[in-house]
């Protein structure tokens, strides 16, 4: 079965068929979903989700453009909520200076204290990171994130860096833009990269993969993802499936 490692169903984009399009991922081969938070609020409707259906999990945390709604007091509530059953990662977490706000010192500092809260509690973290390649790096370094455990999600990066993270204990996300006609760089990625390093994920609603780019994406569409990862590596659709997934039950300790 499919695991998808990163979507985001709390969505609005999903407000008029959530439950209709959740209750079929079982019969399309989709085995398990990790539901990701990026805001408090986001972690608080990815937990929902997790506890309504039994397939599906969560990640607690604050996505870096969103940091500056941390606090003492929201960080102690965000631990708590890392803390509940079904939450199998912290994330997502990191640096994004595509944009000029929050404050390049403000993501630091929760980037910082949100890898130290999931060395604390022993859970792996999801890594988001855009534009901002040698911090996010020089970051993890730092804190022995390799001692942690996660993902670099929806990477974007080089096949060398990519290949540095590896290097480190991390795995590496792969979704819709390596099927792009001007996705060279992941397909550059995905050559380099073992499967035992690769996990299969959507970021849906977004970034949906040909032939659907443009629309909105769901877990749904993630076969195109293994399909072009098979063809890129020369193995077989299903060993891309099955080692994916396993790869993502070692990563978030789910062993049902």
């Amino acid at each position: 079965m499919i695991f998808e490692t990163h979507a985001h169903y709390d969505d609005e984009a999903f407000d008029e068929d959530r439950d209709v399009l959740l209750s079929s991922m079982h019969d399309n081969g989709i085995g398990f979903i990790v539901n990701v938070g990026a805001s408090l609020k986001s972690t608080k409707t990815s937990i929902e989700l997790a506890e309504k259906y039994p397939f599906v999990y969560a990640a607690a945390g604050v996505h870096p453009n969103e940091t500056a709604e941390l606090g003492e007091e929201t960080f102690a509530w965000l631990k708590e909520q890392c803390l509940h059953k079904k939450v199998a990662a912290v994330g997502e977490i990191g640096l994004d200076y595509y944009w000029d706000e929050p404050s390049h010192q403000i993501q630091k500092l929760w980037f910082e204290r949100q890898l130290e809260l999931a060395r604390e509690i022993k859970k792996p973290v999801i890594i988001h990171s855009r534009d901002a390649a040698k911090d996010t790096y020089d970051i993890l370094t730092a804190h022995n994130a390799g001692e942690i455990g996660g993902v670099v999600h929806c990477y974007s990066y080089s096949a060398e860096m990519a290949m540095d993270y590896v290097k480190m204990g991390f795995y590496i996300g792969i979704g819709g833009v390596v099927t792009f006609k001007n996705g060279k760089k992941m397909k550059e990625v995905v050559e380099a990269v073992p499967i035992e390093k690769i996990l299969l994920e959507t970021d849906s609603p977004y970034l949906s993969p040909e032939p659907n780019r443009g629309k909105r994406n769901s877990s749904l569409n993630i076969p195109y993802v293994a399909q072009k990862i098979a063809e890129i590596k020369g193995i077989s659709y299903d060993e891309v499936v099955s080692t994916t997934e396993e790869n993502a039950k070692q990563l978030y300790r789910i062993m049902p």
